[in-house]
């Protein structure tokens, strides 16, 4: 039981990180029609910045203050100069250019940062454990990490459900055409939620950094399991992604547990269940 509570933060806290990551991905896919293979380089840029920009300051949480800006930016350059041709065309050339996109990334990690793994510490102020019992304790940086995602969390359902701009990006994936008919740039709405899109995705990486190896490829893994994510919960809705994510976190840390030979199988059997179930997901629009 003990082994099973450990395993039960842990599934909670990857799950938080995975609905980070897996947020940015349906509000794309959602509102901007989006297929973006390259969400997961996002992730991985994350990550690096958070290798490189704590090595010049020395924690974790000023990489950050200083990361998420460089990945707003980032990702709004990205858009304006290749997403932001895609929105009329089909789902073949959008799989086409942003797996270009991941090449590209790919190639730029390795020329930049090499080939080799990297560690990011954790804040001295948060390198210690927690006690849970006599034999167990817990790291006191995963405990602060559950506590900001969880933060952040409330803070996207708020923003998405009770202020102004919320409404518009409600209102854009749920009808974009009506939303431009209205008067509102979709142009400048698009750029945005492509960049916060990429944003949270790089936030996750920068930090799950201190829990994980930063090593080349990092957001190939991110990007399947934020897929799912969108799958399970429904496209466009962040509180799917919510449930989603957690749920596979704690299917995921569990089944290390009881099953560790099928550990895997269980995400991906989740989500066909979900398919067979719900076809449009578990909070997902359904279109006739």
């Amino acid at each position: 039981m003990e082994l099973v509570l450990v395993q039960i933060f842990n599934g909670i806290q990857h799950g938080f990180l995975i609905f980070l990551a897996a947020s940015g991905l349906t509000l794309v896919f959602g509102i901007l029609g989006v297929i973006n293979l390259a969400h997961g380089s996002f992730y991985m840029l994350g990550a690096y910045l958070a290798l490189t920009l704590t090595e010049a300051t020395g924690d974790v949480f000023l990489a950050v203050a200083l990361g998420v800006p460089l990945a707003v930016g980032f990702g709004w350059a990205i858009e304006r100069v290749f997403i932001r041709h895609l929105y009329a065309r089909d789902h073949l050339q959008q799989v086409l250019l942003t797996f270009a996109l991941i090449l590209i990334f790919n190639e730029l990690q390795r020329t930049i940062w090499g080939n080799y793994p990297h560690g990011v510490p954790a804040p001295a102020y948060l390198s210690g454990s927690i006690a849970l019992t006599s034999t167990l304790s817990y790291p006191v940086y995963r405990l602060a990490l559950t506590a900001i995602c969880a933060a952040l969390a409330a803070a996207m359902f708020f923003v998405v459900q009770k202020t102004r701009v919320g409404q518009l990006v409600r209102a854009g994936e749920s009808n974009r055409e009506m939303t431009e008919l209205l008067g509102f740039d979709a142009t400048r709405l698009y750029a945005m939620v492509f960049a916060v899109g990429c944003a949270l995705a790089a936030l996750a990486g920068m930090l799950a950094a201190p829990v994980e190896s930063v090593y080349p490829g990092i957001g190939e893994r991110i990007l399947i399991i934020s897929f799912v994510v969108v799958v399970i919960g429904g496209i466009g809705s962040i509180k799917g992604a919510f449930v989603g994510a957690l749920a596979i976190g704690v299917a995921d840390a569990l089944g290390k547990v009881f099953l560790p030979s099928f550990a895997g199988v269980l995400v991906y059997a989740l989500m066909a269940t979900v398919l067979v179930v719900r076809p449009a997901g578990l909070y997902g629009r359904v279109i006739r």
